[in-house]
């Protein structure tokens, strides 16, 4: 899957999130550290919402915007 991640600049070097997925975000010394550690922390995320579904009557729909 791919999201999109909102990266920003700073003295200390870079942080990253996911506008999607609230509360998602991670952060490091370089772009591409940043950028590595954004995709652990959004299959970490995903791995929770996984496991908070166990049990549910789960359905997709579809949205347009």
């Amino acid at each position: 899957m791919r999201y999109k991640i909102s990266l920003h600049k700073s003295d200390e070097g870079y942080s990253a999130s996911v506008p999607w997925l609230p509360g998602c975000w991670s952060q490091g010394a370089t772009e591409a550290e940043a950028i590595d550690n954004i995709k652990d922390a959004i299959r970490e995320y995903l791995s929770v919402v996984q496991d908070r579904l166990k049990g549910a009557e789960v359905r997709e729909v579809e949205v347009s915007i």
